[in-house]
């Protein structure tokens, strides 16, 4: 059977940079296909020609989908479950699903349609992205125009569920993978801190919260989280339980809050071991992501490793060959990284 394709479901109120996020993504996709479902509804929606100059390469405009009858998680069966058989069921389907939706949109339902059986065996959710407006949650609310919020709720006449934003906030933390705290520029040092200290008492453990600046945040980071949501949902309650079923500028940013670095070492005894290693050297020093191929004694066939939080999966690929028997790992966090205590505690 092939692999699933992945789907990235990306949350957040109205102005917190979603689009921008997404922009930036595409623009660095590194020649992934890429195929976009927009939930816009109403004059407030999201303005899928900010993504329609993504280029040829990563994504066409057969690519992208606008969902404009209404917040996505109500119109699961009739709008979304369509689009998504429509795209897995091409000749030369997508690498790679990203899904934005509505800031209204509850995420927990559109998580759990990916369970529906016409999909649940050819996709799944790699991982659900909140991106939150720093300055605005700071300041003691979710979303910097509520006001625009509001007038995107009237302009729905399909939505079924009238949820508190707070309740709307609160579902997203409780479902996300990771949290973007996103216009941390425009935030000082303490204030941005604080705010992330507070995002991270509010998800569940091994989900990372990280700032960005016009949603600049590299690939590696946001792709490829492998968490499969739709077999966790038990995990990722929800605080709403009565359901029934952009002005952002797009701005070029280089990745300076983000570092990446390569440990090499020779043979490791003890695969398990090793890898329980990894996962604590994660856990000490807040790496986001972290990958590579790791030489087992006595086996003939490398190990590939893959990190996401403190999750660390393995499996034996293809023997070494002619390829040097080494360690090797690329390991991806926040700038500011201890790199000597790092590379300590994994070379061992």
């Amino acid at each position: 059977m092939p692999a699933r394709i992945p789907a990235t479901i990306v949350t957040g109120f109205l102005g917190a940079g979603k689009t921008t996020l997404i922009r930036h993504l595409l623009d660095n996709a590194g020649g992934r296909r890429i195929a976009l479902i927009i939930n816009e509804f109403g004059d407030l929606g999201v303005d899928g020609d900010i993504l329609r100059g993504c280029g040829d390469e990563t994504c066409g405009e057969e690519d992208i989908v606008e969902l404009s009858n209404g917040c996505i998680c109500c119109t699961v069966a009739e709008d979304f479950v369509p689009t998504m058989l429509s795209l897995i069921g091409r000749d030369t389907p997508p690498d790679h699903i990203v899904i934005e939706t509505s800031g209204l949109a509850l995420p927990q339902p559109l998580v759990r349609a990916f369970g529906w059986p016409e999909i649940s065996t050819r996709v799944t959710v790699d991982g659900v992205v909140a991106v939150v407006d720093g300055p605005a949650v700071a300041a003691g609310q979710f979303a910097a125009n509520l006001a625009a919020v509001d007038a995107q709720r009237r302009a729905d006449d399909g939505l079924d569920h009238e949820t508190p934003l707070s309740e709307l906030f609160a579902d997203q933390m409780a479902s996300a993978d990771m949290v973007v705290v996103n216009k941390a520029d425009l935030m000082d040092e303490a204030a941005a801190g604080a705010l992330v200290s507070r995002l991270k008492g509010q998800v569940r453990e091994g989900v990372r919260v990280v700032r960005a600046a016009h949603g600049a945040l590299p690939v590696e980071v946001l792709l490829g989280m492998g968490a499969a949501a739709e077999d966790d949902m038990e995990a990722r309650h929800e605080i709403h339980h009565h359901h029934h079923h952009d002005g952002d500028d797009d701005h070029h940013h280089d990745h300076d809050d983000f570092e990446s670095f390569v440990i090499k070492r020779g043979e490791v005894a003890d695969a398990a071991a090793f890898a329980a290693r990894v996962a604590d050297t994660i856990r000490a020093h807040g790496i986001l992501r972290l990958k590579g191929f790791v030489a087992v004694e006595g086996k003939p066939m490398r190990l590939t490793l893959q990190a996401v939080g403190p999750r660390v999966d393995t499996c034996y690929d293809q023997p070494f060959g002619a390829a040097p028997r080494e360690t090797r790992l690329v390991v991806i966090g926040e700038a500011g990284l201890d790199r000597e205590a790092i590379a300590r505690a994994l070379t061992a």
